[in-house]
């Protein structure tokens, strides 16, 4: 069975209740920060982050991200792994997923 993007959202809600920040490149790249690490990592690229303590719904400004970003977007979490950074990445909305 085909995932709906009602799906994918609840794989967000799901994810941004243990997270950390959010942040978005104002472009297509949209993340989800799951520790202190990737905090660091997103801040020393220069991307603003958004604590998601502070917000009442964060699922709402990452739907509005959603809604305001190139055809090329994806929403994916992000924790730290040293044994290889890449396993770390976790594709919530994938790229085409609508």
């Amino acid at each position: 069975m085909e995932k709906t993007m009602d799906d994918y959202w609840d794989d967000v809600a799901d994810e941004v209740s243990s997270a950390l920040a959010i942040t978005w490149d104002e472009c297509h790249k949209i993340y989800v920060l799951m520790d202190d690490e990737q905090l660091a990592i997103m801040d020393g690229y220069g991307y603003d982050l958004v604590d998601v303590s502070t917000l009442r719904d964060p699922v709402t400004l990452l739907e509005d991200w959603w809604d305001r970003s190139c055809g090329l977007r994806f929403i994916s979490s992000v924790r730290t792994n040293h044994d290889d950074p890449n396993a770390g990445f976790k594709d919530l909305i994938p790229q085409f997923a609508d």
